[in-house]
């Protein structure tokens, strides 16, 4: 089932049930008398929050909506029924704008219901036209339409840790690794094309597709995604230790034609200065402020250490991180992890200190 975070739906809330003539007909009154009862209003239209994030898939297919009509009045005074309300389920984190009046509503609390469009009165029955110079009306009323318009639904996920890196940083492999989740794993660009969520020990933990350079501009997966860690509660960003050289290169020849040494063109830290800086344009795109993704409480998580042979490699990017993340202005990182998913020592470790962070929040 492919993943769906937006789209357009039509609604309509029902339409009020038509007024009726109709007359008194009992034994022992001659004279009669109107009796058409009034029609039942429609029926109202509200979405609810509910906690499934695929539900959207299932108005793929079906994407327009009408709540039920009111009943039309009766015979001998009798009201039409109220048209059944029609209650429409989305998921939890569903931003729903009103295309026609531009009014916005968000669904923030699970079981949270709100209505959006509210159904027609009932029209009049004869019996409501009633006076003493009209002893016998004939006029009547329909009922009024409901209200309708088109709707944009857009989801933004809830999480408590939102993984965030560049592409084939191992996010969907360390989802895999610390929840139930059966996230797709490649050893290419872009394998995860849908948000992942993985339950861990009761916390939600959301893998989001790769970012690149440009993503706040909807380059790559762009916007989409990012939208999606707006409300987790922190951020996990993953590094890839496959961006360290294995091997040191020759520097560029200098000015008198020397070589002065060899370097290791690592990336490391300018892949994760990437993803930031692209939080960063994002916030300020929408003007997001203190609530942004850039000042979230973060975490960086130092992924496939099993790539580099020598483990003093290992513990200087480390420490240059944790100097990173102590000193530099606007990174609110707090601790720096080590990763090797096929070392049962440094995943047990890595659960057992997340768990700690998160009952902190």
């Amino acid at each position: 089932m492919s993943f769906i975070d937006e789209i357009k739906i039509y609604a309509e809330a029902g339409k009020g049930g038509n007024g009726v003539v109709r007359w008194r007909q009992e034994k022992f009154i001659p004279k009669g008398g109107p009796a058409g009862g009034d029609g039942g209003r429609g029926g109202d239209f509200y979405v609810q929050a509910v906690r499934d994030i695929h539900i959207l898939s299932k108005y793929k297919a079906k994407k327009s909506f009408i709540t039920e009509k009111g009943e039309d009045g009766g015979n001998k005074s009798l009201h039409g029924k109220k048209g059944d309300d029609f209650v429409l389920d989305l998921p939890l984190g569903s931003a729903i704008t009103n295309l026609e009046t531009d009014e916005k509503w968000q669904l923030l609390e699970e079981g949270q219901r709100i209505l959006l469009l509210k159904g027609g009165y009932g029209g009049y029955g004869n019996e409501h036209f009633k006076s003493s110079t009209n002893t016998t009306p004939k006029e009547w009323r329909p009922g009024e339409v409901g209200e309708y318009a088109d709707f944009l639904i857009e989801l933004e996920l809830f999480a408590d840790i939102g993984l965030v890196g560049l592409p084939n940083a191992g996010k969907s492999s360390l989802l895999n690794a610390m929840t139930n989740a059966d996230a797709k794993v490649g050893d290419y660009a872009f394998t995860t094309l849908d948000p992942n969520l993985g339950n861990f020990y009761g916390y939600t933990i959301a893998d989001i597709p790769g970012l690149i350079e440009g993503a706040n501009t909807g380059k790559g997966l762009g916007v989409k995604f990012l939208r999606h860690i707006k409300r987790t509660k922190m951020i996990a960003h993953l590094v890839s230790f496959e961006s360290f050289p294995k091997r040191p290169v020759l520097e560029e020849e200098r000015s008198d034609g020397k070589r002065s040494g060899l370097k290791r063109n690592d990336k490391m830290i300018a892949n994760y200065k990437t993803v930031r800086k692209e939080l960063e344009k994002y916030d300020k795109n929408l003007d997001l402020g203190v609530e942004g993704l850039f000042k979230k409480d973060e975490i960086i998580v130092l992924t496939k250490s099993d790539t580099v042979e020598d483990s003093k490699i290992i513990e200087k990017k480390k420490k240059e991180f944790e100097k990173l993340v102590s000193t530099k202005k606007g990174v609110v990182g707090k601790k720096v992890f080590v990763l090797s998913l096929y070392d049962d020592k440094s995943i047990k470790d890595f659960r057992d200190s997340l768990v700690k962070i998160l009952q902190k929040k």
